[in-house]
């Protein structure tokens, strides 16, 4: 009994924790609703007068863009902004031919009048954070936008998020992201509707109450006092965005999310370029909570719920690896429960896994229709990419579990780059693209036998207990099944094609 009792608690408290993420959720979407029904009343920059026009430097930190750079230096030229007040730098740390080709695009586009600069350094150093701060040192600009290769800002960007600055106590203004490629396949839709759940219900829910949020590494502008003021940018995390943010609201600057200017980006199309991204944000976010938390608790003039939302805010990557341990121990339970009878009553209360869900669902739908519709082909529409992302979510829990357990334990890593492909339909191919990775992880094979550990769980389901079977936890498990399945075969599947 005493193993059972341990895989009793470790089970128990990770379902609280998951339920106390919820929880969380469902607050901010009472923001996010909220927050709907309040009219923006910011002073703004009147940018038809000179006088009150700031200057502005756009920073693009590029390394190996072969696919994208000739696309993001045109977009980025396009931009509507006083040629006298707005200069480009190109932090370009490139390694390959896309080196060669970026200088001859920036020569051509200075002979067009642009102050365009191509800077590059001698090393790596920091990775994308030491490019940002090597470039911040001889920016001329009072405001530093900032885009990653695979962003595509409107022509009016800067005109729709520099008058905000108006307000000396706004730090950063961040824009909300979009998707060019959204379309393209099931993997697409899934990383998409994740990102809609982030930039609406967590961005907007989180700003509306003065709660923490961050700038999301691109597609937003920093003034540059506050970053000197709240230390400069730092790389001793692989998600220096999340950290300069951090440390910069702990000094009482403000942060100004605007939800209705998009910027559109290119999603990964591979699962092994979507493993990356995922692997540095989550690895990032459990290095930051191990560096930020004591900074946030102590703070004596953040709020008491400001701090319960940043610390869940830093813990978000966390939650895949409780969503594992309740995975893989779902099976244990379910014979534990219909092997001791008179745990039955436990067994209802641990039911309120459910109600995450549910809340979760209802959360997300709000989200949703925001951008896409509320009808009802909206709806069913939403039902199946909710079940698939859930689905797929839980596939990717191993790996970012990982990560998550490397950044707790302060294992150090390279800041890897997520490859970018320049695919806007499903007739353009990324097979050739000579930055994915040809070699396997060990840990495909572990998803692929967890898979088949799942598909044991559903054939349980029909063998437990004298009474005809259990079926409590079957759709956990068939979609674990599926999440599983669908990681491992399209890990398989995407290095026989490459």
């Amino acid at each position: 009994m005493i193993l059972e009792f341990i895989v009793i608690v470790i089970y128990s408290i990770a379902l609280l924790f998951i339920f106390i993420y919820a929880l969380g959720h469902l607050n901010l979407l009472f923001n996010y609703l909220n927050a709907r029904k309040n009219k923006d009343t910011c002073e703004k920059f009147d940018l038809f007068n000179p006088k009150e026009t700031p200057f502005v430097t756009v920073q693009l930190p590029v390394y190996n863009e072969l696919y994208v750079i000739k696309r993001l230096l045109n977009n980025i030229a396009k931009l509507e902004y006083p040629k006298d007040k707005l200069e480009i730098q190109v932090l370009d740390d490139s390694t390959d031919e896309s080196f060669a080709k970026t200088a001859k695009q920036i020569q051509e586009l200075q002979t067009n009048g642009l102050d365009i600069k191509h800077i590059t350094r001698d090393n790596r150093e920091g990775f994308k954070a030491g490019a940002l701060k090597e470039g911040l040192k001889i920016a001329k600009g009072e405001y530093i936008a900032i885009f990653d290769a695979d962003f595509l800002p409107k022509k009016s960007w800067l005109q729709e998020t520099i008058p905000y600055f108006k307000n000396p106590e706004i730090g950063v203004v961040q824009t909300r992201w979009s998707h060019l490629n959204r379309d393209y396949s099931l993997l697409t839709r899934v990383q998409a509707f994740a990102l809609d759940i982030h930039f609406t219900l967590e961005q907007v829910g989180r700003n509306n109450k003065g709660h923490f949020i961050n700038f999301n590494g691109t597609a937003g502008v920093w003034r540059k006092e506050c970053i000197i003021d709240a230390g400069n940018w730092e790389n001793d995390t692989l998600t220096e965005d999340l950290d300069l943010s951090y440390r910069a609201q702990l000094k009482n600057w403000k942060f100004k999310y605007l939800e209705e200017v998009e910027t559109p980006a290119e999603l990964p199309v591979v699962i092994s370029a979507s493993r990356t991204q995922q692997f540095r944000w989550n690895k990032g976010g459990a290095e930051n909570f191990k560096k930020m938390k004591w900074r946030v608790l102590k703070n004596k003039q953040t709020s008491f719920k400001t701090k319960v939302h940043g610390i869940l805010h830093l813990l978000n990557s966390t939650m895949f690896l409780n969503i594992l341990i309740v995975a893989v121990l779902s099976i244990p339970m379910l014979y534990i429960k219909n092997e001791y009878a008179h745990l039955k009553i436990y067994f209802i209360v641990l039911s309120f896994f459910i109600i995450s869900t549910l809340i979760f669902f209802i959360c997300y739908w709000f989200t949703y229709k925001k951008i896409y519709g509320s009808g009802l082909i909206q709806f069913l529409e939403y039902t199946g990419m909710f079940f698939a992302f859930f689905s797929i979510a839980m596939g990717f829990s191993l790996h970012n579990s990982i990560a998550v357990l490397e950044g707790h334990l302060g294992k150090k890593s390279e800041f890897i780059r997520t490859p970018k492909f320049n695919i806007k339909s499903v007739n353009d191919s990324w097979k050739e693209n000579k930055y994915l990775s040809k070699k396997m992880p060990a840990y495909v094979i572990i998803e692929g036998l967890l898979m088949l550990y799942f598909a044991f769980g559903m054939y349980s389901a029909f063998i437990v207990g004298d009474q005809g079977g259990d079926f409590g936890l079957f759709p956990f498990h068939l979609m674990l099944f599926i999440g599983f399945g669908y990681v491992f075969f399209n890990s398989i599947r995407t290095k026989i094609f490459i």
